[in-house]
């Protein structure tokens, strides 16, 4: 019986560092977008003290940026939304952070309770509005950063209404 263990044999990885991958500082992947916003979310003293309700129009505050990347705060207060729109070249992360959220898309209608997160891809048309009684706060992330947001008129989001709920 050979007595040598498979680090003896091949070596401690660490003391090796030729061999080591880079450790990103900035995400590069939609994997490493929704840990972001996930790390984010976990990490309340980053965002919560900024946050604040405006009744006559939604609020918004850009919380970080990175190579290419934005990251964005928004408060919803009840009854206030969107509007129909796309993000442009943008894909993102949407992450419910407190509250509730309804996504209207053509597809159908989500309700997006707290720790709920939604990847889209450009030109992915929604609207997101706060239907519900509470304040709402979203994280939302774009890659590459939001330089347009195109409105619709289409009616097409309200055609299907039956709502499901989606949780983290």
């Amino acid at each position: 019986m050979n007595s040598d263990s498979d680090l003896q044999i091949a070596g401690d990885i660490l003391e090796v560092p030729h061999l080591l991958q880079a450790p990103r500082e900035h995400p590069a992947t939609v994997a490493e977008f929704v840990g972001l916003a996930r790390s984010i979310a976990a990490d309340r003293s980053q965002w919560e003290h900024l946050v604040r309700y405006d009744a006559t129009t939604r609020w918004y505050h850009r919380l970080r940026t990175g190579p290419g990347y934005e990251v964005w705060l928004l408060s919803w207060v009840p009854g206030q939304g969107s509007g129909l729109h796309d993000h442009g070249r943008s894909s993102g992360v949407l992450t419910v952070l407190d509250g509730t959220l309804t996504e209207r898309t053509e597809r159908g209608t989500r309700v997006l309770a707290t720790g709920a997160q939604r990847v889209f891809a450009p030109g992915y048309a929604h609207e997101v509005v706060n239907d519900a009684l509470e304040p709402a706060v979203s994280l939302h992330v774009y890659y590459p950063g939001l330089t347009e947001m195109p409105m619709h008129t289409s009616s097409a989001c309200e055609a299907r209404t039956e709502a499901r709920p989606v949780t983290a």
